[in-house]
């Protein structure tokens, strides 16, 4: 129970099946926070619908656990000029593996969140789906769950739409049915920001900006490590007045290679750390790849270390989060994977792709 609107309806829901029971909160982060999941004041919002639903309600320390397994790789990453998602290695590093691992220790049979996606059952095995309300599908920050896990996991307002979710809590009369969605990452401060945050954990370097067709140094950033592959903003506009964005980042050189919206397209991405829901995908399969939260799907085929695609598409950072979806029912998640990196250096080059971005 994260102290939203979401998580409350999902243990009202499971208290209206005669299920029992128990809340648990989260508390992640030790620092200095002002958004996010895990404030004090979400705490509060979580026990006071416990107390109304009349359910226990427990707090978990998972502390350590988050600052190793998600705010250190996450500065690490950003150190190596990478972009990663701190929400995606939370649910996979803690809500589904210590908690659920918690939860199997205490005797539970499922554990329960309200994530809006869903888990459905296709040939007798569990398996991840979108959720129903599909400006508010969660299943790509999910899509990195195992059949394993699936089978001991419930989500309960996945069949709803938000606004259905946020009638349900106001007829129980719950103080979160008007809660604003948590939208930031919960261990950054507004006020500060990324760069904030970052420039108190490692060095920040500034470094020129590159254009790839000529080499000409055509600006400079004040912090290479900020910069994200595909970004435009803040790259500054050459003199023939032409928008830039990032191709590359060379932490190492201290360098940001730019190019034209064209260079910036690439006919494939190459995934590392990749895990399946059930079975591997053969390579040759055509697949769906989604690169953010609300993203577009994009067609490809499987090539066994990544996706190609059926058309040049916009790069994604390494570091980043790819979902992958079935063709045939592209409401099916069937893996995951991350941007692998292109290597210091790497430059943009022609190819298939009809661009100069990396391939």
């Amino acid at each position: 129970m994260s102290g939203g609107v979401d998580s409350s309806v999902a243990a009202a829901l499971l208290v209206e099946s005669g299920h029992q029971v128990v809340g648990a909160t989260l508390k992640l982060w030790g620092g200095p926070a002002d958004s996010g999941c895990c404030s004090v004041t979400d705490v509060e919002d979580a026990r006071a619908v416990a107390t109304r639903l009349g359910i226990d309600h427990h707090v978990f320390n998972f502390t350590d656990v988050f600052e190793r397994e998600v705010v250190h790789p996450y500065v690490d990453a950003h150190r190596r000029g990478r972009t990663p998602n701190p929400c995606v290695e939370c649910n996979r590093q803690v809500k589904f593996g210590a908690l659920l691992e918690r939860a199997g220790r205490l005797g539970f049979d499922v554990l329960a969140t309200g994530h809006h996606a869903r888990v459905v059952s296709r040939a007798g095995r569990a398996r991840l789906a979108r959720g129903a309300d599909a400006a508010k599908d969660q299943s790509y920050v999910l899509s990195m769950l195992r059949r394993a896990q699936l089978e001991h996991l419930v989500l309960p307002v996945g069949e709803m739409t938000k606004d259905a979710v946020r009638d349900h809590a106001r007829r129980l009369g719950l103080a979160t049915a008007v809660k604003p969605d948590s939208q930031d990452v919960c261990f950054i401060e507004s006020a500060s920001g990324r760069g904030g945050f970052l420039a108190d954990r490692l060095a920040l370097h500034a470094g020129e900006v590159v254009d790839a067709a000529d080499g000409a140094v055509v600006g400079a950033v004040p912090a290479v490590e900020l910069v994200t592959v595909g970004q435009r903003r803040g790259l500054g506009v050459a003199v023939d007045g032409r928008r830039r964005f990032a191709l590359a980042v060379d932490v190492a050189a201290r360098r940001v290679v730019v190019g034209d919206r064209q260079a910036a397209t690439s006919g494939r991405v190459a995934l590392e750390a990749v895990t399946w829901v059930d079975e591997p995908l053969p390579s040759g399969v055509s697949t769906l790849a989604q690169a953010s939260a609300h993203g577009r799907a994009m067609a490809g085929r499987w090539e066994g270390v990544g996706v190609r695609f059926d058309r040049p598409e916009p790069l994604v950072a390494p570091g980043q989060t790819v979902a992958l979806y079935d063709p045939a029912d592209p409401d099916l998640v069937v893996g995951s994977g991350i941007v692998a990196s292109w290597g210091p250096g790497t430059l943009p080059r022609r190819g298939s792709n009809r661009g100069r971005g990396p391939e």
